[in-house]
């Protein structure tokens, strides 16, 4: 589930938000969000960015991204581009 501090955070950028240990213990604003706003905001969170640990975990590594990018520039070829486009068409964003 998304992460209740940023959930917060997006429905008003003004807000305090007190953290311990990792947790979100408090939030001060003049006007109060109400634990269903945040739970419902959490939840468009996670709908919204449902492809992005899929696409993290699908990407080749740096290192091979680069040596992709580097044979690319020296044969002429397309091997990174096709990579990455492949990812992110497997696993697209809501939106697309």
């Amino acid at each position: 589930m998304a992460d209740k501090f940023k959930a917060i955070l997006e429905i008003n950028p003004n807000a305090k938000v007190e953290v311990t240990n990792g947790e979100v213990t408090n939030w001060y604003d003049t006007t109060p969000i109400s634990d269903a706003d945040i739970t419902a905001k959490m939840n468009e969170i996670d709908s919204r960015d449902a492809h992005i640990t899929p696409r993290q975990r699908a990407y080749p590594s740096i290192e091979e991204q680069l040596d992709m990018q580097y044979h690319d520039a020296v044969n002429g070829t397309t091997t990174w581009k096709d990579a990455i486009t492949k990812v992110k068409t497997d696993n697209p964003k809501a939106s697309e």
